[in-house]
């Protein structure tokens, strides 16, 4: 099996090189990645990677963040190209965490007739800056995020999705789901974590909100128009600090059960420092160096508990699509009264 990720980033100089390495030693085979104007170090770390031999760099100028287009281009380049039986479409700020063996091991017992696996995403959430790297300092879980919808708060439960290599396959926005003929979907079952490490230091949020990539959406999301108001406003930092955990807020989530604490990433980056500070790449041949276990009795309930809320979502998307097509149904019924004889 080959397993080939595709990558979309811009000014994620932060986090990119970990991102491409954690992958690389969990089971990814290459990386196809798209540069989007970036103007902080990404394109240079990117390039790095591509010398190496691990991965194949595209470059984007244009200002308008079309992610569902790029993305879907990497994902028929991994079929048509790079020779991909599995693709996994990530962001910079996403990492695949396999529930046991590697991503390749998850993947394999997949049976043929199906052609999607479905990740948890799993948000860690911010921590009063001091300037460490973030994942260091981001070792603090989310375990209760809210419904889909909910305007109370910026992390929600969702689903990333993996799918079998397809040279016309589409994905859609945000990379929640693709489309393509037997793309058929393993329903109620996530053996992939997302870890998602969205909100790292007051200065990468203030280049996210300056970047113009919300400039093309569609509907902006809660957290776009927040970053968005708090950049115009000159108060970033102060919008950083209100969703920052402090101790008492941890000590008090930790009581309740809201939150966690997961070390899995930091430890597993640590592993993969090399003596200049940055992370190793797997030279060819050599075996991945992460091994993943299986969690214990208490993490899977954990992690069912909080995964049962995406089995719930699904349920209501499936719904709506019916009643959509039902309404597709009655209104050609109405535009011509004979169809329903045919």
């Amino acid at each position: 099996m080959k397993l080939v990720m595709t990558l979309l980033a811009r000014d994620e100089a932060d986090i990119v090189d970990a991102q491409v390495a954690f992958h690389l030693h969990a089971g990814v085979d290459f990386v196809i990645a798209t540069d989007n104007r970036s103007q902080d170090g990404t394109t240079e770390i990117l390039e790095r990677c591509r010398r190496a031999g691990v991965l194949h760099l595209l470059h984007e100028d244009g200002d308008d963040m079309r992610q569902d287009e790029w993305v879907t281009r990497m994902a028929r380049m991994a079929a048509t190209d790079f020779g991909a039986d599995w693709v996994i479409n990530s962001d910079a700020d996403e990492f695949w965490w396999p529930r046991g063996g590697s991503l390749k091991d998850v993947l394999a017992t997949v049976p043929a007739r199906y052609g999607i696996v479905r990740g948890c995403w799993r948000h860690y959430l911010p921590r009063p800056d001091d300037g460490a790297f973030f994942a260091e300092r981001m070792i603090v879980r989310l375990n209760e995020p809210a419904f889909p919808g909910d305007k109370r708060t910026v992390f929600h439960a969702h689903q990333k999705v993996a799918h079998r290599a397809d040279p016309a396959v589409d994905v859609e926005p945000g990379n929640h789901n693709a489309l393509g003929d037997g793309l058929e979907p393993v329903r109620a079952w996530h053996p992939l974590e997302v870890l998602h490490f969205s909100m790292r230091s007051p200065a990468q949020i203030a280049v996210k909100a300056a970047g113009g990539w919300h400039r093309s959406a569609r509907e902006a999301t809660l957290h776009q128009a927040m970053l968005n108001e708090a950049l115009r406003e000159g108060r970033v930092p102060d919008l950083y600090d209100s969703f920052a955990v402090t101790d008492d807020l941890l000590d008090a989530g930790l009581a309740n059960g809201t939150l966690a604490l997961d070390t899995r990433l930091r430890d597993a980056l640590r592993a993969l420092r090399d003596a200049d500070g940055g992370f190793r790449l797997p030279a060819r041949g050599e075996p991945p160096m992460l091994f993943f276990p299986r969690p214990d009795v208490r993490e899977d309930a954990a992690f069912a508990a909080e995964a049962s809320v995406l089995v719930e979502i699904e349920g209501i998307v499936r719904a709506e699509r019916r009643v959509e097509a039902l309404e597709d149904r009655l209104a050609t019924l109405e535009r011509n009264p004979l169809a329903r004889w045919s």
